[in-house]
């Protein structure tokens, strides 16, 4: 078991190890090589995780591989804070990303999209201008409404958006008019839009939901993934409570007398050093 455990925490902290090399670098890179809000934004959290996640790993692996209790005591350590905020986002993630999901729009494929069906952190997140400037700079980077622009009214009756399409490229479907051109449907995302490819219905609280459901059906997968994530953390935080009671184990029948000669199969990393300088007093006296 002393083997089994320190082995398999040693392999799986190698493989994290070095799966957080290419995370850093990916973190590195869209720092300096790209020019868009929506990659940017990512880059400081990706290339965080990616040093955590090698330092801690690296704690586990000398700790496993070299019986350094002090290690895989902050390798521990480290750990279980890890799976706590892990545990804490995910549970935070699932409570704000309830709602939504839409409303079904007669005789269409799509769906239409209502501020008020969302959390209230959500909405209020939206409304902050520097959040909602850095969204809309990706939407109009992303190019969403380039296609839709050109559709005719039957494939808006046969065709499926997305929900910033739904939101953002066209206005809402309650929108109406009478023969003279006068709007009979009052709605005021009705009066924001615009057939300018440069406006749209960028200013419409539609948009903002059609951006709130998008984030609200990516942040919900990633809760659902960070469960799994912690469940696959507390099996590892396991076998690293074998591997650092096991390490302790070994320290504490490790043979400290300076008369003491019994040798090891697998002597810890630092005996060989103790005996040395053992060997060296007893010359001296």
């Amino acid at each position: 078991m002393y083997r089994f455990s320190n082995t398999t925490l040693g392999y799986l902290n190698l493989l994290s190890l070095l799966s957080s090399i290419p995370l850093i670098g990916a973190g590195l890179w869209m720092t300096h090589s790209s020019s868009s809000l929506c990659t940017t934004s990512l880059q400081t959290p990706v290339t965080v995780i990616g040093f955590i996640i090698l330092l801690v790993s690296l704690a586990g692996f000398v700790g496993s591989c070299f019986h350094i209790a002090f290690a895989l005591w902050l390798y521990l350590f480290f750990m279980f804070l890890l799976i706590l905020a892990l545990l804490i986002l995910a549970i935070f993630g699932l409570a704000v990303t309830t709602g939504g999901g839409g409303h079904e729009v007669p005789g269409r494929e799509y769906r239409e999209y209502q501020l008020g069906d969302y959390s209230g952190w959500l909405r209020h997140k939206i409304e902050e201008k520097e959040y909602w400037k850095m969204a809309l700079g990706c939407i109009v980077g992303s190019k969403a409404c380039a296609d839709v622009q050109f559709w005719s009214p039957v494939d808006f009756l046969q065709r499926d958006l997305t929900p910033v399409q739904s939101g953002c490229c066209k206005p809402p479907t309650s929108c109406a008019y009478n023969i003279v051109g006068t709007m009979v449907v009052f709605d005021e995302d009705c009066y924001r839009w615009s057939n300018d490819s440069g406006l749209l219905c960028y200013r419409c609280d539609s948009c903002k939901a059609g951006v709130l459901e998008q984030v609200r059906r990516d942040w919900h997968n990633i809760s659902v993934l960070n469960i799994v994530v912690v469940v696959f953390l507390m099996g590892v935080y396991a076998i690293g409570c074998c591997a650092f009671r096991n390490v302790r184990r070994a320290e504490s029948e490790y043979p400290h007398s300076m008369h003491a000669t019994m040798s090891k199969i697998h002597p810890r990393w630092d005996y060989h050093w103790l005996r040395w300088i053992r060997d060296r007093r007893e010359d001296l006296y």
